[in-house]
């Protein structure tokens, strides 16, 4: 029988993490032109027929990536992409794929076109080195594509403590009736989410392995840290009200680096500015999503964090999120 691990509650700071560094991109730019700007940073692995994994959010949800900003990117930079989403494990307005239609029309995600994946049936991909699994049950349209931009936004999450890259892929790739069921529901049990805590993020992990592999080398991740909820986007207009400062984007090939970046971000923020997202983290015990991911060779907790807007100088999370202070601040696109 597997065990999950423990310590998922506490933090690694950068000074105690071990091994190689990746490249991390970041912008203070919160608009479509700061979107752009940092997609042409890793837009090298982009090609062929563009999946965009995106959190396309409940019905008038507030916080989801402006839509706006998703238009740009496509039609400036990738026109034949699609966004792609999966049907949910809970029943609601993104249940069955006629929901969720009705609800991808009501957020006006209507510009370009959208897959649910999980539409016509499910394929099996490989989960190589899985204590959980030996194989992931994902949408079948997603074998469809030849590189996936992984484009999340970057918040809490009810039950992960954080929805990043990682998250946006585990859950957001496994079909909604059989690999969203593997990963939060314990066999036999009555309790759909009866999986927590540390095995939950593995198994998260686990899931979101499926699919890099499969993509390889043709696949990238860009994180917005905007409208950072304590909540996710599948909580909608039920989401808890945003408290934690606005602080860029980033993006990066490395999708640990890329998550573990932002988690370093918001630590470098002053606490009256993160308390409530860093205990939502590490009750859900949510950074071993980040252990993990190293433990199982999916990327770097170590990272040169570039700054974009400065010419591509280095610079640490502190330096990156200094003058953020207080609270949140709404924008134009709320």
């Amino acid at each position: 029988m597997s065990k999950a691990a423990t310590n998922g509650d506490k933090y690694i700071p950068y000074s105690e993490r071990t091994g190689a560094e990746s490249l991390v991109y970041f912008t203070r730019d919160l608009s479509p032109a700061g979107l752009l700007k940092i997609f042409d940073k890793i837009a090298a692995a982009i090609t062929g027929k563009v999946a965009i994994k995106l959190h396309t959010g409940e019905p008038k949800g507030p916080n989801i990536i402006p839509r706006p900003w998703v238009k740009e990117l496509i039609d400036k930079k990738i026109p034949s992409a699609k966004i792609i989403e999966t049907n949910t494990y809970y029943e609601g307005d993104r249940f069955t794929t006629e929901q969720h239609r009705k609800t991808l029309e009501v957020n006006g995600w209507t510009f370009c076109p959208v897959d649910i994946t999980d539409d016509k049936g499910t394929a099996l991909l490989p989960v190589e080195g899985g204590k959980w699994f030996k194989e992931m049950s994902v949408g079948k349209s997603m074998l469809d594509y030849d590189s996936m931009l992984v484009l999340t936004h970057f918040k809490g999450h009810l039950m992960g403590g954080f929805g990043g890259s990682n998250k946006n892929i585990g859950i957001g790739c496994a079909d909604g009736r059989i690999g969203k069921k593997w990963i939060h529901t314990a066999e036999g049990s009555d309790n759909m989410w009866s999986i927590d805590k540390e095995e939950l993020m593995e198994r998260i992990t686990e899931s979101t392995k499926a699919t890099i592999d499969y993509f390889g080398k043709k696949i990238a991740y860009v994180n917005v840290m905007r409208n950072m909820s304590v909540s996710c986007d599948c909580e909608g207009v039920h989401a808890q009200p945003v408290v934690t400062p606005d602080v860029g984007i980033v993006a990066s090939l490395d999708i640990l680096a890329a998550d573990n970046a932002c988690v370093d971000l918001v630590y470098a923020l002053p606490e009256e500015s993160h308390h409530d997202l860093i205990e939502r983290i590490e009750t859900r015990h949510a950074h071993r999503q980040l252990s993990y991911m190293k433990e199982l060779g999916m990327g770097n907790n170590k990272y040169k964090l570039i700054d974009i807007d400065n010419g591509d100088a280095e610079i640490t999370a502190t330096e990156a999120v200094k003058g953020i202070s207080g609270k949140w601040q709404p924008d134009k696109f709320n």
